[in-house]
């Protein structure tokens, strides 16, 4: 018997109990708005999706080719159609998340207005955001479910038994469009406390895996800026440990901590460490800074050094107070970042690196997994990198080492449209699109995703349909760039209304009020234009579509069509 099904029952035991009070309620009714409401809680969400990624690292580690990918998103409406598209076009949702950017919080979802990604942002707009795209991929499941029931009873008018049974195991076997959210909590907004309170409201409303970051918590900058100030690595690890009892306060247990080190790009430190004994943590992190051996009558008033193997040795200070690590020194310190932040409840790392580059980051993760074998790593695949032309000059560096004649290109100038069309371009482009289940497998990706695409894309659409309405086009700029590529490429949000919640609407309203409920769904409906129950049932008109398994081939019987 399905859940479905016991719900049905379960809720027709409940009536009966109640006796003719409850004659109105309808079983199945009831048991069709519980499993459009799978989730009731942000915690439920949380742990259900920490399991998930579990078993994905898991598999992950079996065989690399299994990594994971998500798309940063800085509202719930893209998230939800990001779902709904993924469920289109690869008919499930497995291994595919959400990311929630700190960079697009600050930039589009700040209080303030838009801000650098220097955590000045309030700290609560993060957990918003977490609750918002999870409110959004809940309502995409009650639509779905929606259409599914509709279908359902559609069948049933018709006398159709089996379209009838096909509706019910598409509803029976639904697999849903919540999926793990990995939530940046950029360096903890404050100390360790302050990390345990904001983790907490971040667990609560449904994140199941938080990335956290090494820099100073009031220097923090964005990741692939300059001015970057890491902390020593205890200051870190309590910050690691207070995300984990957050998770184990809440009952997440399997919750996933993300430990990101930007110690590549930083050349900075506020604190020097302590250190009791040579060789311990503290000291390992002070043997990276630019030090100079000083005696005592070289010493000036208010200097700081440190006593190493019985000689002094002054760090190089700056006018801001910091402290300056020695060039160089960035990997070794990414490595040692990496192999205690996992030593110490860690579960991922993140590297951020200044370019894409399999060899540099898989160079890391193989003296990383010299201590730790099975280490991971989430990577960003940052629209702050040219691809384009770091590819380019990836493939024009290995041809030179190969020795192959690269004198009809300029190294400095292959962005150029010139270059296009070229053997370099393509071996370039090939290797971006390679690029995931390359790193995947040399360098130890496990979840690759990029944090800003969505903000990209929607600067893009905009000038795109700006052009053109506001130009000769008109409104053919709008009905040819947008509305009819929506029709074409079977998008839902075609039908706005039904996208908004408007057919589960008049579906409520007919369960409370029967046929004395007033619809939005009749014949003058504008959405009617659009065909069948969803816009995407448009698609078996289509003759370009020809060939095409109708997924839904019953949504075309079901609106007359």
């Amino acid at each position: 018997m399905s859940n479905f099904q016991q719900d049905i029952d379960a809720v027709a035991s409940l009536r009966a109990q109640h006796g003719s009070a409850w004659d109105a309620i309808n079983p199945e009714y009831a048991a069709r708005m519980k499993a459009q409401n799978r989730f009731k809680t942000g915690l439920d969400i949380a742990r259900y999706t920490a399991a998930i990624m579990r078993k994905d690292m898991a598999d992950y580690d079996a065989d690399s080719s299994q990594y994971t990918q998500s798309l940063g998103c800085w509202h719930g409406f893209i998230g939800q159609q990001k779902l709904i598209a993924i469920k289109k076009h690869f008919n499930s949702t497995d291994k595919r998340y959400l990311y929630l950017s700190g960079w697009m919080i600050a930039a589009l979802r700040s209080e303030f207005g838009p801000l650098p990604d220097q955590s000045m942002h309030e700290k609560t707009s993060v957990s918003a955001l977490i609750e918002e795209l999870y409110t959004f991929l809940r309502e995409a499941d009650a639509r779905e479910l929606g259409g599914l029931f509709r279908e359902l009873d559609a069948a049933r008018e018709a006398g159709d038994a089996a379209a009838e049974k096909a509706v019910q195991d598409q509803i029976d076997n639904f697999q849903t469009h919540v999926v793990p959210i990995i939530a940046d909590i950029d360096a903890g907004f404050g100390n360790a406390e302050a990390t345990y309170l904001l983790a907490k409201q971040m667990i609560e409303a449904g994140a199941c895996a938080i990335q956290i970051e090494n820099q100073v918590s009031d220097e923090k900058q964005c990741g692939h800026q300059d001015g970057k100030v890491t902390v020593p690595h205890e200051d870190f690890l309590a910050k690691i440990r207070a995300v984990r009892y957050a998770f184990l306060e809440l009952g997440v247990d399997d919750g996933v901590i993300v430990a990101r080190t930007d110690s590549l790009g930083a050349g900075l430190t506020k604190q020097i460490a302590v250190t009791h004994e040579p060789g311990d943590l503290g000291d390992q992190y002070n043997s990276f800074l630019d030090c100079e051996e000083v005696h005592l009558d070289d010493m000036n008033n208010g200097d700081v050094v440190l006593n190493r193997d019985g000689k002094l040795l002054r760090p190089k200070r700056l006018p801001s107070n910091l402290f300056q690590f020695r060039q160089g020194t960035g990997e070794d310190r990414c490595v040692l970042d990496s192999i205690t932040s996992l030593q110490n409840g860690a579960d991922l790392l993140w590297i951020e690196t200044e370019k894409p580059h399999v060899g540099q980051i898989g160079g890391m993760v193989n003296r990383i997994r010299e201590v730790i074998p099975n280490a991971k790593l989430v990577y960003n695949n940052s629209p702050s990198f040219n691809w384009t032309l770091n590819f380019r000059q990836q493939v024009f560096d290995a041809w030179s080492e190969e020795g192959k004649d690269v004198s009809a290109y300029d190294r400095d100038a292959l962005m150029s449209v010139d270059y296009d069309d070229s053997e370099l371009a393509a071996e370039g482009d090939e290797r971006i699109r390679t690029f995931q289940a390359d790193s995947a497998r040399e360098a130890g990706i496990f979840h690759h995703l990029i944090t800003l695409p969505t903000y990209h894309t929607a600067a893009l659409s905009t000038d795109n349909l700006a052009k053109e309405y506001f130009g000769e086009q008109g409104m053919l700029g709008y009905v040819k760039g947008v509305q009819r590529k929506e029709i074409r490429q079977g998008i839902a949000c075609v039908k706005h209304q039904n996208m908004a919640g408007s057919d589960m609407g008049d579906d409520h309203k007919e369960y409370f009020a029967g046929e004395a409920a007033l619809k939005a769904g009749g014949k003058d409906n504008t959405m009617n234009q659009f065909g069948g129950v969803y816009g995407e049932s448009w698609v078996a008109l289509l003759p370009a579509e020809k060939g095409r398994v109708n997924p839904r081939p019953f949504l075309l019987s079901a609106a007359g069509l």
